[in-house]
């Protein structure tokens, strides 16, 4: 389950890799059950809508233990991300511990003890769940991380993954130069968002893989997806990883992996 040499030379060249169909059809079927448990009971938690707010017109709640972000639509009541959100279903919980994850994020974070610095479920919910603009995840991490160049992210894909339905898309090479310029000037999460001028677009390589599969990639990889056109959905799970010894993000304990 560690990386192949092929991995290697992909993930610094490319900034990410795929392996397909990593976990089979009955799995994902539960991991699928799982997800949809976590949505059930973050909303139950998050009714009467206590301790809501608005960022540059988007809906975000606490609630559950957890970061709620609602679709776009003025008044949508569907989930988008929720983050962090093993902690809501035990299925999640030892996904964390799953050494098909576990043991390539080994050579990922180049450590033999790992641990989980955050991790976030995407339900992107047909004809509703929306894209997300170009970025990077470490602008989000760097004002909190010392190690942040060793905090891979893994995908889990619970759908089988296409253009139609938003699949994820990746820039290629972009991690290389680093922590890229936001875009400034744009509302209060512009900055977050990467300047397109920073990167080649013509590079981007669309994520099509079946449900089930992993998809390995740089926290300095530019990513994004565009809205889900389809009548399927398209659910992750991403998880990101980090050397042993330290506390979560925005969790003051730590959650050791494997």
């Amino acid at each position: 389950m560690r990386l192949a040499a092929s991995e290697r030379r992909a993930w610094q060249d490319d900034g990410f890799f795929v392996r397909e169909e990593v976990f089979p059809a009955l799995e994902v079927a539960g991991l699928r059950e799982a997800a949809e448990r976590v949505a059930a009971r973050a909303l139950e938690a998050a009714r009467g809508g206590q301790g809501e707010y608005f960022v540059d017109g988007n809906r975000y709640q606490p609630a559950a233990g957890a970061l709620l972000q609602y679709e776009h639509v003025a008044g949508s009541p569907t989930l988008r991300v929720i983050e962090p959100f093993h902690h809501l279903d035990p299925v999640f919980d030892a996904l964390i511990d799953d050494p098909r994850l576990v043991e390539p994020m080994r050579d990922l974070v180049d450590a033999q003890r790992v641990s989980l610095w955050t991790d976030k479920l995407n339900l992107k919910r047909p004809r509703e769940g929306s894209g997300f603009r170009w970025h990077q995840d470490s602008p989000y991490w760097a004002h909190v991380c010392a190690h942040l160049d060793r905090l891979p992210n893994v995908m889990v894909t619970l759908d089988d993954a296409s253009a139609a339905n938003g699949c994820f898309r990746v820039v290629r090479g972009s991690h290389r130069r680093g922590l890229l310029p936001g875009c400034q000037g744009e509302a209060t999460l512009g900055p977050l968002f990467t300047d397109p001028r920073c990167f080649d677009l013509s590079a981007q390589v669309p994520i099509e893989a079946p449900a089930g599969s992993l998809v390995f990639f740089s926290p300095h990889t530019v990513h994004g997806s565009e809205p889900n056109r389809s009548d399927r959905p398209r659910r992750a799970a991403v998880l990101t990883y980090q050397p042993a010894g330290h506390p979560m993000f925005k969790v003051e304990r730590e959650r050791a992996a494997g």
